[in-house]
């Protein structure tokens, strides 16, 4: 797993998008109080079960794949010229 330059930029610009694209489903209203752990795999798991990612094994399901996983999601929507982007 190859890190990415502005990997926690990423992650925290994903975990918004993840959010908005969760509670714009409907199906969840994530609370203040909720941490971005448990935001983190439920966005994961329903982004993996609306066939939006590729899932990964559960052996490898841990807070540190996930980041990354969600990093390159967001990412890959980005436009090539973006600044978090640039080598």
């Amino acid at each position: 797993m190859k890190k990415l330059k502005h990997e926690a930029e990423l992650f925290k610009a994903a975990l918004i998008a993840g959010v908005k694209y969760a509670e714009g489903r409907g199906v969840v209203e994530f609370e203040a109080t909720d941490s971005a752990s448990e935001k983190l795999l439920y966005i994961y798991r329903l982004l993996a079960h609306d066939k939006v990612i590729q899932p990964l094994p559960e052996d490898q399901v841990a807070e540190k794949t996930l980041r990354h996983k969600l990093a390159l999601w967001y990412a890959k929507q980005l436009p090539a010229d973006h600044p978090l982007l640039s080598k």
